[in-house]
């Protein structure tokens, strides 16, 4: 399943709160698309409605929609974050990626 880093989580519920968006309310949608220097890119979105396509996370504070043909690539994967000076922002630490671009934005399988 997807993990979200204890870093990561309180820094989405700042920007959620921020955007005036509730947690009760929406969910933290995750997921894969085709492009970037690697082939596949991560997506990250906030959205208040899901569908039964998607596989809902409990990420404690927040919930987690992935669509379930983006899940078949992101098991196992944890969002992490790292901020300050030398910070990177939001990194994916994906267990199945074979190839990374040097950002950490999109990967390969």
């Amino acid at each position: 399943m997807v993990t979200i880093s204890e870093g990561a989580l309180e820094h989405v519920v700042t920007i959620m709160m921020d955007g005036g968006m509730s947690p009760d309310v929406f969910y933290l949608r995750v997921g894969v698309k085709g492009g970037g220097c690697s082939g596949l890119s991560y997506t990250m979105d906030f959205v208040d409605e899901v569908t039964d396509a998607d596989e809902i996370v409990d990420a404690g504070a927040i919930k987690v929609a992935i669509d379930k043909k983006s899940l078949l690539y992101l098991i196992g994967t944890e969002l992490q974050y790292s901020g300050g000076l030398n910070g990177k922002g939001f990194q994916w630490v994906n267990p199945n990626a074979s190839r990374t671009c040097g950002c950490g934005e999109s990967f390969s399988l």
